[in-house]
Parts: structure tokens; C-alpha cells; sequence
């Protein structure tokens, strides 16, 4: 059973009572916070489907990246409370305006009251959406909910992992977690132009670092069969607030076309990349608590 007391949610088990008021590394309290629901047409195209996924995007995280472009939310813990029932009716609220999915963003710190939410089963996709450092532990406790992962594979070198986003364990943690959510969802299934089930990792590659992007593509190639699980290399990075070299520039367009060889070098054909409009903040929410009031 998932609980905010003695919480253990996610891999930092930080042990705070939560219930009681306590804070651990997420910031957040134990009542369910979120800052904006909405029909979210930016995901990936098998994601928002042609009528939009229907986002929720929660308070807090398990993690701190330093070029987060949610810090409001993230690390700032914008956001309204909510119930487990109100919850519901958002999803409800979002599928009768033409949702194709529901996309949970960021939830793994409300799962004792996100989960209650999903039940009875949602006439369209659950996705969970999150930064991939999960405990399989919290994530077996969700099988049979969640019709689609979609983590972010962000780091193969732990050292970046603790510098960028204060997690020195991420990779071990993420390849457990993800193998887990594969365990769970098997291939890729989509219909429609809709994903109805499976798993969808995404990694953001970093201007300097592309050596761990090249990293990333190999071990995913490594462990699964490369026609079930669909890969998103993005190249959406925007530097965002007082972030030192490299992280203070744009990805260039040599690194990119760098990592875009690898992926195919690697057989990851079954996927996405982007062009180079996509960096820029011109589309991320407003987290004007929209859907949620």
C-alpha cells in the first residue's frame, strides 16, 4: 500500500511523515497539488493523438534539474490542492472535451491519492509521465493502471546525474524503473494514430554532453527488442536560469545530427526526433491553475 507516512514513494525514501506535515525532497505535503489541466496538443504525435491528451500537471518532483522549465511547479510548488474525487472529475472533464489520453505529469509524489482516481478504468489511455527516476517498488503498485509510460531517460553518467539534477544513483535507478515499466506494458500498441498501450522514452540531449546521449541510445538499444519500445530524441533544450557552461547555449545543430546517426546506427527506428524549432519556450503551459479550479 502507498502512503505519505514514513514516505518512500520515490527512490530518495527520504522517511518523512508526510501526513503529518513533514516535507521531504519533493517539497510537497500530503494533499494532492496541481497546477494546470489541460488539452495538451505538444506531446509526442501518438500521445496527444490529433485531438489533444489530457494533461494534469502536479506540484513538486523527485528531482532537481537545473534547466527545468517547470521550476513554478517543480521546484516552486505552484499549485492548488485537490482530493482524489475532484481528481477524478478533471479526467472526466478532460475526456468529455476530446482528450484521447490522460497524461499524469509528474505524479509519483501523489500516488497515494492519484491512484484511487483511476478506478474504475478510464475509457481512454492512462499515461504516466515522468522524469524516470522511480522506485520499481512504487511503480509494481501501479500495474494494470498505467496503459503507457513515458519517462525520460536523461542521464547514462551519474556524475551529470548529481551535478544537473541531484541525483548520483539516476542511472542504475532509471534502467531498473524503465525495465520494470516495460515488465508491465510490453511493445509499443497504436492504433488510430493513438498509443494504447506500452512504453515511450524520452531523452532531452544536453549541448556539451553529447557522450551521454550516445550512452543512453546504447542501452536502451541493449535491452529491449528495438521495434517495441519507441525512443524521442529531443532537441528542445533551453537554457533557463543561472546555469553555467555549457548548459548557458542552445544544443548546435552538429550535436544533434550526432546523436540523430547514433539512434539509427543503433536500429532505434521506431520513434521521433524534432528540428530545431522546437527550442523554445513559446508553448509551455501557463500555470494558471486552468481545469483545475
Amino acid at each position: 500500500m502507498l502512503t505519505y507516512r514514513n514516505c518512500t514513494l520515490c527512490p530518495r525514501k527520504c522517511g518523512v511523515d508526510r501526513a503529518a506535515g513533514q516535507l521531504g525532497f519533493c517539497g510537497m505535503p500530503a494533499q494532492l497539488r496541481a497546477a494546470k489541466a489541460m488539452l495538451h496538443y505538444g506531446e509526442e504525435p501518438p500521445i496527444s493523438g490529433a485531438f489533444g491528451t489530457g494533461a494534469v500537471f502536479f506540484s513538486g518532483c523527485t528531482l532537481r534539474c537545473v534547466y527545468c522549465q517547470n521550476g513554478e511547479i517543480s521546484s516552486g510548488g505552484k499549485g492548488l490542492p485537490l482530493d482524489s474525487r475532484r481528481l477524478r472529475e478533471i479526467f472526466e472533464e478532460l475526456i468529455d472535451e476530446g482528450a484521447q489520453s490522460i497524461d499524469l505529469v509528474t505524479p509519483t509524489q501523489f500516488l497515494p491519492d492519484v491512484l484511487p482516481a483511476l478506478t474504475p478504468k478510464l475509457p481512454v489511455p492512462v499515461v504516466y509521465n515522468c522524469g524516470g527516476y522511480e522506485r520499481v517498488e512504487t511503480l509494481r503498485a501501479l500495474e494494470g493502471l498505467i496503459d503507457v509510460y513515458l519517462p525520460d531517460f536523461k542521464y547514462a553518467d551519474n556524475a551529470l546525474a548529481a551535478q544537473f539534477s541531484r541525483a548520483p544513483d539516476y542511472f542504475e535507478v532509471a534502467a531498473a524503473a524503465i525495465s520494470e515499466m516495460y515488465r508491465q506494458v510490453g511493445g509499443a500498441v497504436v492504433n488510430d494514430g493513438v498509443m494504447e498501450r506500452g512504453l515511450l522514452i524520452r531523452h532531452l540531449v544536453l549541448p556539451g554532453y553529447l557522450d551521454n546521449t550516445l550512452r543512453v541510445i546504447e542501452w536502451v538499444a541493449a535491452h529491449f527488442p528495438k521495434l517495441d519500445v519507441l525512443f524521442s530524441l529531443m532537441s528542445q533544450y533551453v537554457p533557463t536560469g543561472a546555469v553555467e557552461p555549457p548548459l548557458d547555449r542552445r544544443l548546435t545543430e552538429e550535436e544533434y545530427a550526432g546523436a540523430v546517426s547514433w539512434l539509427e546506427l543503433c536500429g532505434l527506428t521506431n520513434g521521433f526526433t524534432q528540428d530545431f524549432a522546437a527550442a523554445t519556450t513559446e508553448y509551455l503551459p501557463d500555470f494558471d491553475f486552468g481545469g483545475i479550479l
